[in-house]
């Protein structure tokens, strides 16, 4: 089974199957927190920018674990709609605003209040460790999309098949070095170093490219 070193390899062999994007008009999306530390692997190797996309689970009201839909800092919100539909629209719409905010606070954390960088006419690349299932996932790429660039593209190290099958159907380019029809159940199976990433780690990765 192919597994990783930590995070940073993974970046590095992700950027090396994106090399045709060097020195292009490309900005890249990390998620934090992990997805930020791959993407800023291959930000450093395609010479762009680096920003971030930061994707808030809702989780039910009932069990608070189990997604039923994602929003992101200004994107619609993602809903798993066999789930909503039994749940109190008033608190449902409460649970939005509230990760909403959550994530807006933390781009304010992570970029000291930086501006999102456009990607319009340009290439937007998002970056993740790995998907195992994802309304949040897909919560990012709407938002992605609706920054209006002109060729969407997602890169991860490994996917489920399935998964990998979906995302394909939604951007323009899926960079995924390694699909699994058989999925080990958790993005952290395929690294042999898989901590947790720390929110101090994301602030200094991201002062690197606004310092620059």
């Amino acid at each position: 089974m192919r597994r990783w070193r930590d995070r940073v390899e993974a970046g590095q062999e992700l950027a090396k199957a994106l090399a045709g994007y060097k020195n292009k008009p490309v900005v890249v999306y990390g998620l934090p927190r992990g997805g930020v530390v791959v993407a800023a692997e291959v930000a450093r190797a395609l010479n762009a920018p680096l920003d971030l996309i930061i994707a808030r689970k809702i989780g039910h009201t009932f069990h608070p674990e189990y997604a039923v839909g994602a929003v992101t800092e200004v994107g619609d919100p993602v809903l798993n709609e066999a789930e909503t539909v039994s749940i109190d629209k008033k608190w449902l719409e409460n649970a939005i605003k509230q990760e909403r905010e959550e994530a807006n606070r933390r781009r304010k954390a992570y970029l000291h209040g930086q501006p999102p960088r456009s990607a319009k006419h340009k290439t937007a690349i998002l970056v993740d460790d790995g998907i195992a299932t994802g309304l949040t996932f897909k919560a990012a790429i709407e938002e992605l999309k609706a920054k209006k660039p002109a060729k969407t593209v997602v890169a991860v190290p490994v996917a489920p098949d399935d998964a990998a099958a979906e995302i394909e159907a939604e951007v323009d380019e899926l960079v995924c070095l390694l699909r699994e029809k058989y999925y080990l159940g958790a993005v952290g199976a395929y690294y042999e170093y898989f901590e947790q990433t720390e929110d101090d780690e994301v602030i200094d990765i991201l002062s690197e490219f606004n310092d620059g």
